[in-house]
């Protein structure tokens, strides 16, 4: 008579390590689409634009105005620069540290929105002049009428980092945590898709 080995159990949340390499690389690809993007742009307003006449694009709406930004995102802050260089790094490190338990797919894009904006402007700040780690970013987009105004000029980097904390606000105002599970109506977690938490609550 023959026993059969047993297979030991599979571990609790065995699933899991899967879906974090897979969030991982979401926010990765988002955020290095971003500071390419960002990037390129950069270069091509400084090719094909001069800082004295404004190009436009569509009349009342959208304007192209190069300046060079000694502030934060939005012309903001213009007299600290030195600082905004250790934000950028402060919020890569914390971007990282996050990313060990990511499981969220809209968690990994609103993050990697957000690290693609701030590597794109910590470039600038690093690389160009006037001088390293106190560089001025390239801005060039204006918008309701040229040469910014009621509204600052901005680049692709800010608009990256300013959409991904709308939608890092509005993914917890919908109760949805980083590692994939969300917040009921009642109070209560929903365990995460795809682990040995849903398939127990399910089986029961």
């Amino acid at each position: 008579m023959t026993v059969e080995a047993q297979q030991p159990p599979a571990e609790a949340g065995a699933s899991r390590p899967g879906s974090v390499r897979r969030a991982v690389t979401v926010l990765g690809a988002v955020a290095s689409v971003m500071v390419a993007a960002d990037f390129a742009t950069k270069e091509i307003a400084l090719a094909t634009l001069n800082y004295r006449d404004d190009v436009t694009v569509i009349p009342g709406v959208l304007y192209w105005s190069l300046i060079r930004n000694s502030g934060a995102a939005f012309s903001l802050g213009e007299d600290y620069t030195w600082i905004f260089p250790i934000v950028a790094i402060l919020v890569a490190g914390w971007i990282g540290w996050m990313a060990r338990s990511l499981r969220s797919i809209p968690w990994a894009i609103s993050l990697g929105l957000v690290l693609g904006g701030a590597v794109g402007n910590l470039i600038d700040r690093v690389f160009r002049e006037p001088s390293p780690f106190q560089g001025h970013v390239v801005d060039f987009v204006s918008v309701f009428q040229p040469g910014g105004g009621a509204f600052p000029i901005f680049n692709w980097a800010d608009s990256s980092l300013s959409i991904g904390v709308v939608l890092a606000v509005l993914l917890e105002l919908t109760g949805r945590q980083r590692d994939g599970s969300r917040i009921s109506s009642d109070g209560g977690k929903k365990p995460a898709p795809g682990s040995s938490d849903e398939k127990d609550s399910t089986s029961a």
